[in-house]
């Protein structure tokens, strides 16, 4: 006598609905972080544009892109060179010619407003604290009762590919906000801050960046951070 064969659906391995998931949470985060630059190179076009570059009043903006400015032009001149030669090779096609052509456009406009993120978006020192920024993706504020010291360090990540954001060290956790693979300066906090990063929140002792002119900033913040110690001193 047989046995009636059992109708149950085989349940999936956990295995690959974790898989799954992970994936799904993958992509939904690579399509914010792909949302985010869009509106933020978008948003570069139009405040250079209505010159309303990010910078607090009484503020003294310090440029951070020199080491990337000849990279992203290049790329701005040969995205510009490329537009006319594509429309010329595929003159026959319309349809064609056209797709080609907007996509032309939007990438030379993209190239543009990724350069101007970095412009548009400077490091500041102001009379409430120092701003450090990563092009129009990343916004540090530290206020100057936050700060300890600021000082020149120059520090050179050799990779794997990508160095990561943070390490650690005995002082604290550090983050790293490099051109190039790059900073020179370095802001030590009274204590941890929390940094809002695009997909997350962490917390930092220590903030390395890079500036065009570190030591110009430098003695751009020692009269504040000068003002701000007397001022700890006097309620002490």
């Amino acid at each position: 006598m047989t046995q009636p064969e059992d109708s149950t659906p085989a349940t999936p391995p956990r295995s690959d609905a974790r898989s799954s998931n992970r994936l799904r949470t993958r992509l939904a985060r690579l399509a914010r972080q792909a949302w985010r630059w869009e509106v933020g190179v978008w948003s570069s076009l139009w405040r250079f544009a209505a010159r309303r570059p990010r910078a607090p009043k009484g503020g003294v903006a310090f440029a951070y892109h020199a080491p990337i400015r000849s990279i992203l032009v290049i790329f701005i001149v040969l995205s510009a060179v490329e537009i006319p030669i594509l429309d010329l090779i595929a003159r026959p096609w319309p349809v064609i010619r056209i797709t080609l052509l907007a996509a032309g456009i939007w990438g030379l406009m993209w190239m543009i407003g990724l350069l101007l993120g970095f412009i548009t978006r400077p490091h500041t020192v102001a009379p409430g604290g120092i701003r450090v920024q990563e092009g129009p993706q990343l916004g540090l504020e530290l206020s100057w009762s936050d700060i300890h010291s600021v000082a020149i360090v120059a520090d050179v990540a050799h990779p794997p590919p990508k160095p990561p954001r943070f390490t650690s060290s005995d002082r604290g956790r550090i983050l790293h906000l490099r051109v190039q693979n790059e900073t020179n300066l370095e802001i030590v906090l009274k204590h941890p801050v929390e940094v809002r990063l695009p997909d997350a929140t962490e917390t930092a002792r220590i903030v390395r960046f890079w500036a065009d002119e570190p030591r110009a900033m430098l003695e751009a913040a020692r009269p504040h951070l000068e003002g701000a110690s007397a001022s700890h001193a006097a309620q002490s």
